[in-house]
């Protein structure tokens, strides 16, 4: 009894040393960015992206430093499907949010692209180091073109104002505070998380791909939230795709690299889960494109989906005999994700050619 307290303690102190640590480091690197003349949109594809995928690039390495590599795949996967489902479903319902041209036409074709290319390296039941070498140089071509294309568009827009930024070494100071805490509050979310998932008698998969990938994900939840609340819309559906890549490219790619085996990738994973996680991220296609606004209805759906999708998980993990193969759920999946969003653009016409060029 005692010992679940404590892994309870430890979890909520995990939690909130997690999103403390992604306020301080995205605060701190957001007006760093900012000072070097880079666009909202660039902010929340990089720097804001990058800073709350902080959490999952400590939780991840450390599982698979542990040799966790349901853990450590569960948790990038489950990130993943959660960023799309949850936290851009929830910003949507806050306030619709904006999606510029840029984001459509070069940052979630990227997102697709290297969800399907993850998918097709895990086929053979492992994430190596060849692997992890590949998925890593990705991110830093991914990022150089980002922050070039950005700031060819802030200075075709106008100059970027720097007086707000403030000094540059305490902006720096908060930035490497929240990197100490991201990493303490990992540690304390791992440790709780795996004694949870050994009394209940749950699979550190299924953990990863709920408990400890929301958890890590509560940064981006909360950035985009406040982000669409305060008007900055571009920021949030940028920070969602972001992180996105920087789950698949960083912190899987540095996964694959640090591990000193290969991250094995459970079959239910492959069956299942990853081809979720693509689905979820051509499924922005049609709804991004779709007068270049994520309406409430569609927040709506991509919550709807998220529930169903953990339901399934949670139902699977307690072996419901009655429940369907994970094909015909992904076929379903498909149906809700990719096939209604694109019946709804055929109702209601084409996308209108009003979205922001950034």
């Amino acid at each position: 009894m005692l010992g679940s307290v404590t892994d309870l303690i430890l979890f909520l102190l995990g939690v909130a040393l997690l999103i403390g640590g992604a306020d301080l480091l995205v605060r701190g690197a957001s007006r760093l960015a900012i000072a070097f003349g880079v666009s909202p949109l660039v902010i929340g594809l990089t720097v804001v992206a990058w800073g709350t995928s902080s959490p999952e690039v400590a939780v991840t390495l450390l599982s698979a430093a542990k040799g966790s590599a349901d853990l450590a795949v569960g948790n990038v996967v489950g990130s993943n499907i959660f960023n799309i489902l949850v936290v851009l479903g929830l910003s949507a319902v806050v306030a619709p949010l904006v999606v510029s041209r840029g984001l459509v036409e070069f940052d979630t074709r990227v997102m697709v692209a290297v969800s399907l290319i993850v998918l097709g390296l895990a086929w053979d039941g492992s994430i190596g180091r060849l692997d992890g070498v590949l998925l890593f140089a990705g991110a830093i071509v991914y990022t150089v073109v980002a922050i070039y294309q950005g700031r060819q568009a802030a200075a075709e827009a106008s100059p970027t104002a720097v007086a707000g930024a403030g000094p540059g070494w305490r902006n720096a100071l908060f930035a490497i505070a929240g990197l100490a805490l991201l990493v303490v509050g990992s540690r304390f979310l791992v440790d709780a998380a795996t004694s949870f998932a050994r009394a209940l008698g749950v699979s550190e998969l299924v953990i990863g791909l709920t408990i400890v990938a929301a958890g890590t994900s509560l940064p981006e939840v909360a950035t985009s939230v406040m982000a669409a609340m305060r008007g900055e819309r571009e920021i949030a559906a940028g920070n969602a795709v972001g992180s996105n890549i920087a789950n698949l490219l960083i912190v899987l790619g540095l996964a694959g690299l640090i591990s000193p085996v290969p991250v094995a990738v459970a079959p239910g994973v492959l069956d299942f889960d990853l081809p979720v996680m693509a689905l979820v991220a051509v499924a922005c296609v049609p709804i991004f494109t779709s007068d270049f606004t994520i309406a409430r209805a569609e927040g709506a759906l991509l919550l709807v989906a998220y529930g169903l999708y953990t339901a399934y998980l949670v139902l699977a993990a307690q072996g419901a005999a009655w429940l369907p193969a994970p094909g015909p759920v992904v076929v379903g999946f498909a149906l809700l994700l990719v096939a209604l969003p694109l019946l709804l653009e055929l109702r209601t016409g084409p996308a209108r050619e009003r979205a922001p060029d950034a």
